[in-house]
């Protein structure tokens, strides 16, 4: 998901996530439903003499919900964009900004390439370091970044 807000006249922030088919409290129904229907297809299992049906459903609950865990991680992440008339601001994290590279934007240029599977690569290179964005996007969010950025930039050219 590409979400672009101008704060003022030369101040943009484009914010960056993946996309996600369950969020919120979908996510807490969609895992509750799946454990009460192990749970209770194990338990009456169980009580017809089946005893090791719990166990592995214990172990086939504990792997999907590491699964689960893990992908919603992965869908947590966040990027956030700053271009000024001064500076490009790059955050990258999950909660909170674990990694940060900030320069001015007179010597930051923002670079598309294509990948070896013919997938776009967006970046900013300044002082000859490439800073990544938007890899987790699709190629539809990774077109209309390139758009909104070239479109910002070529604003910001103008004043």
């Amino acid at each position: 998901m590409v979400a672009v807000d101008r704060l003022n006249d030369s101040n943009y922030i484009i914010s960056l996530s993946p996309n996600s088919s369950l969020v919120g409290i979908y996510r807490i129904i969609f895992l509750a439903s799946i454990t009460f229907v192990c749970g209770g297809i194990a338990t009456i299992f169980y009580f017809f003499g089946a005893a090791l049906i719990l166990p592995f459903a214990g172990i086939e609950l504990t792997i999907l919900f590491i699964a689960f865990y893990l992908s919603f991680r992965w869908s947590s992440k966040k990027e956030k964009i700053y271009i000024s008339q001064e500076i490009v601001k790059i955050e990258k994290g999950i909660n909170k900004a674990e990694y940060l590279w900030e320069e001015f934007r007179t010597f930051t240029s923002f670079q598309i390439k294509r990948d070896k599977d013919k997938s776009l690569r967006l970046s900013f290179r300044s002082k000859g370091e490439d800073v990544f964005v938007g890899d987790f996007l699709n190629e539809d969010d990774k077109i209309l970044l390139k758009d909104s950025v070239t479109k910002i930039i070529e604003e910001l050219n103008r004043k």
